[in-house]
């Protein structure tokens, strides 16, 4: 115990002494961006048809004060956090008041030495997602003292958080040990938020109870595949750890931060660990079998492959971390939830039937709202000589590059229908400053005009292109990204089988559409081959969004036939569509099959 105390005193004093690290590019405030398409069009659903079709009282605020107290994990505090965000966002008066009242019984609701959640005193802390609940309540209060300035929510943020750190030793030395859920998983969260909580306040407690208490510093968990004991495989927490490692190494830089999120990384990019449609991990663990079928790709793990793609972003400025987003993002994020916004999952398989969760509580569905809400701080970023635009969709964005320089970006495409992407530049004055676009991986032979002249340089997939010149009002950019169909090989479980690809997104195959297939299940589905030289140009399907598209394709019937006719005329449609039932489909002939660009150049980045 001793030699412990002692290294965790050393890494303090260590990092005490290294100045803070800078990120690379930096986010927009939310309420700098506005948000059109696909991406734009779930963010609004997210508010009419969820958020503000719950029934706060009785679902969120009632556990926290009824008598007698039964414990049940509620996640209020991410769906405070989401209407919090969204209220900054939108500005919508309707969310605005959802967000006061949720603040007003949060703090009604608080006991007097600081409590706030669903435990009778003798079991609050060492229970079981009490402190789980409690941390992001507070994150939540922070959120809302961060856009709105709400003094009383910051008090009762700061008391909550004494109170967890005064009563911390409640818990027995050993408690965990052996226990179905480790520490690390059981408090997942609370090390961000008490970081969250220093930087708001410069409290020097906090961040002692992060890096001495919790032993951020120290933990360097390897990648545990498979559910066992403590499931310390745990996708979601594993990651949010890392993205609290990755808010201290800003703080307090040292390269045992970064280690973790690396090896995630690679791990998810280089080892199999992660699916075809951005997700990751099977019954909320770390797989690398490729597994397609059942509970795969938790959505609170998307939100936080989210949240940390971003970070690393940030820190290296490495594109193809964008691409991982828009991947996630187009793909299983938007699979998370019913077309018309109501319905939330807490998984969306790549094989098989998808179902929606049961209730709007819980972990999933909460961290759902919280992730739609960050969407629009995923969109552009400032660096310190520029801009740089890293996801394609109509938007709108105002921000100063200094104190003298504010600049306007308008960004109008129907991406990802197609790749056109034209870009509206408006300095306030002339000015020189770099605008860098990501180019996608996948985006072989793009090209980049600037008021309809070509610009020299080669534009390779995978990197920011950079324009950097004298910028004036009435500027255009235009980037054209060729998307062509693409059969994307499998891996592991899913060799010798490919998934349909166009740009970011995946298609998938609803027997809804299909009438000859309706009595087929998904592993029935995945043994039909695909005919390659049908491809022809997108259709129109609404089975996802109103603009959507749909892949015509025509198709053999399992087996071994080698007729020149084909058995049948498809329809694959987007991955999000809820009744999508296969992903990945066989070939006569692998030679059009192409590896899974995101996967096969990989950065090249320390795991270990």
């Amino acid at each position: 115990m001793k030699i412990i105390f002692l290294r965790r005193c050393i890494s303090a004093l260590l990092l005490a002494a290294l100045p803070a690290a800078a990120d690379v590019l930096t986010p927009l405030d939310l309420r700098e961006v506005k948000v059109g398409g696909e991406i734009g069009r779930r963010i609004a659903i997210t508010v009419t048809n969820n958020l503000l079709k719950l029934d706060a009282d009785h679902d969120f605020l009632r556990p926290f004060s009824e008598e007698p107290r039964k414990g049940e994990y509620i996640g209020l505090g991410k769906t405070l956090d989401a209407t919090v965000r969204l209220a900054a966002y939108t500005g919508d008066p309707r969310v605005d008041v959802l967000r006061k009242h949720f603040v007003a019984e949060i703090i009604k609701a608080q006991e007097a030495d600081g409590y706030i959640g669903t435990l009778p005193p003798a079991k609050r802390i060492k229970t079981l997602w009490d402190v789980h609940e409690m941390g992001y309540i507070i994150l939540a209060l922070l959120a809302d003292q961060e856009y709105f300035g709400d003094a009383e929510a910051l008090a009762a943020a700061r008391k909550a958080a004494d109170y967890l750190v005064k009563n911390w030793s409640v818990l027995p030395p050993n408690w965990g040990v052996g226990a179905e859920v480790a520490p690390h998983v059981a408090f997942t969260g609370i090390e961000r938020t008490l970081l969250a909580l220093h930087r708001a306040t410069g409290e020097r407690s906090y961040l002692d109870f992060v890096t001495r208490m919790r032993a951020l510093p120290e933990w360097d968990l390897g990648i545990v595949v498979g559910r066992r004991a403590g499931i310390e495989g745990h996708v979601y927490a594993y990651l949010t750890r890392c993205l609290a490692q990755l808010e201290l190494q800003r703080l307090q830089p040292a390269e045992g931060l970064l280690r973790p999120a690396r090896r995630a990384h690679a791990f998810m990019t280089r080892h199999d660990g992660m699916l075809i449609t951005g997700s990751c991990g099977q019954c909320e663990i770390w797989t690398g079998d490729q597994d397609a079928r059942g509970d795969v790709g938790e959505t609170c793990a998307l939100a936080y492959q989210l949240r940390v793609f971003d970070s690393l972003l940030r820190l290296d400025a490495d594109a193809r971390l964008g691409d991982l987003m828009e991947r996630v993002i187009f793909n299983a994020l938007f699979a998370s939830q019913s077309s018309d916004g109501r319905r939330l999952r807490y998984f969306a398989p790549l094989e098989g039937e998808r179902t929606y969760w049961k209730t709007d509580t819980y972990c999933c569905p909460c961290n759902f709202r919280r992730i739609i809400a960050e969407l629009p701080t995923f969109v552009f970023y400032r660096a310190a000589d520029g801009v740089t635009v890293n996801l394609y969709t109509p938007a709108q964005a105002t921000l100063k590059l200094n104190e003298k320089l504010p600049v306007r970006l308008t960004q109008e495409t129907d991406y990802p229908n197609s790749g056109r992407v034209r870009i509206g530049v408006e300095p306030a004055q002339p000015a020189t400053f770099a605008l860098r676009l990501r180019i996608p991986a996948w985006a072989v032979n793009a090209s980049v005009t600037v008021n309809g002249q070509g610009v020299g340089g080669a534009l390779q997939p995978g990197t920011f292109f950079e324009l950097k010149r004298e910028w004036k009002t009435g500027d255009v950019v235009t980037l054209e990204l060729p998307m062509p169909w693409r059969l994307v090989q499998g891996r592991q479980r899913q060799a010798g089988r490919v998934a349909v690809m166009r740009g970011p997104q995946v298609f998938c195959l609803d027997p809804a559409q299909n009438p000859a297939l309706a009595k087929l299940d998904g592993t029935a589905l995945g043994y039909i081959a695909l005919n390659p030289a049908s491809l022809a140009a997108p259709v129109p399907s609404t089975a996802v969004r109103p603009d959507g598209l749909g892949c015509r394709i025509q198709a053999w019937k399992p087996g071994f036939g080698l007729g020149k006719k084909a058995d049948y005329e498809l329809t694959l449609t987007e991955f999000p569509d809820p009744a999508g039932k296969a992903t990945y489909f066989r070939l006569r002939d692998f030679d059009g099959a192409v590896d899974d660009e995101l996967l096969t150049g990989a950065s090249k980045k320390k795991e270990n």
